[in-house]
């Protein structure tokens, strides 16, 4: 009976150490991962509780319009624009534009085309200014790139230099991009003069009893000045030193004169010569308005020399030049 009492109190005690070892093991452990937390290593959690220490979340928009977007802004290809004397040149600025909402979603385009010292909100003007409201759709890649064409008929006597275009493109959704670059105006130095200088009939030692007007019209874009040269006939080779080539003989060029002032006599006049001398006194600026021509006039007389005794009707070229002042 003793011995069966002492092998039950051995199992009792037993038992009661293990439970203790247990809780020294635990109580161990949890203080090594309170070590570890501390330190600021990482400790792996086992699942939806509250030792999760990050969690990756998905998000999501559905951008349903993008703004349009201007690339590029260029004027006759890149090219310095050359006006066209006395009229219009039109002047094709294409506004290359991306719109991820698809080529067709760009709906207007307006544009300016402005003198680099002016503003694109100036008045319209046709030595500065110019504006286009109905740019035209030209061109498409079929998926998001599109081209529009603005154009602007340019006066001659618009001024040379450094120009801007300024675009503003919309889309349906009434967004929009702004953008400008810079062009070129080259100078135009041209002129119109009256096309014929009649003497009328003159005999043998005849000289023209008035002096015949030829105006001299400024029909470029800066100030000029003008020289003049003249030939027999319509050939420079053939014609050269007459003033006109006659049916009989021929006048020598000295013969025939000009001045800037219709009262001055013939002998003070400036004889025509074989190549350009530059008409002393004459300076002609750009016009400025619509119909408001610049003009200067030159006034001619002729001799009919004795020497030469030509006959018939005759005929010469004289050759103005507009020049850089």
């Amino acid at each position: 009976m003793t011995v069966m009492r002492k092998s039950k109190f051995i199992i009792k005690n037993s038992h009661y150490l293990d439970i203790n070892e247990n809780k020294i093991f635990l109580t161990l452990f949890v203080l090594f991962l309170v070590f570890l937390i501390f330190k600021g290593i990482p400790v792996t959690s086992w699942g939806p509780g509250a030792n999760y220490k990050n969690y990756s979340v998905r998000s999501t928009v559905n951008v349903t319009n993008a703004y349009p977007e201007i690339i590029n802004i260029s004027c006759n290809s890149g090219q310095s624009v050359v006006l066209t004397a006395g009229t219009t040149k039109t002047i094709n600025c294409t506004v290359k534009i991306r719109d991820y909402n698809g080529w067709d979603d760009v709906n207007y385009v307006n544009s300016t085309f402005y003198y680099y010292l002016n503003a694109s909100s100036d008045p319209d003007d046709n030595n500065v200014h110019y504006t286009n409201t109905s740019c035209s759709q030209t061109s498409n890649d079929g998926q998001y790139m599109v081209n529009w064409t603005c154009s602007f008929d340019a006066w001659y006597y618009a001024n040379n230099g450094t120009w801007r275009v300024n675009a503003t493109v919309n889309d349906s959704y009434a967004t929009k991009d702004n953008d400008y670059n810079n062009a070129s105006i080259s100078a135009l130095l041209a002129l119109n003069v009256t096309s014929l200088i009649d003497f009328g009939n003159l005999a043998v030692t005849e000289t023209s009893p008035s002096a015949i007007q030829a105006n001299v019209t400024n029909l470029g874009n800066m100030p000029m000045n003008v020289s003049v040269y003249g030939y027999g006939g319509n050939s420079e080779v053939a014609g050269a030193g007459y003033a006109m080539l006659c049916e009989v003989r021929n006048i020598t060029i000295s013969n025939e004169r000009y001045d800037l002032n219709s009262a001055t006599s013939y002998d003070s006049m400036t004889p025509l010569t074989v190549s350009y001398v530059p008409i002393l006194g004459i300076k002609i600026i750009k016009q400025t308005q619509p119909g408001v021509y610049m003009i200067n006039s030159t006034y001619w007389r002729l001799h009919v020399n004795l020497t030469n005794n030509p006959f018939g009707i005759c005929n010469g070229t004289v050759v103005f030049s507009a020049e850089n002042p």
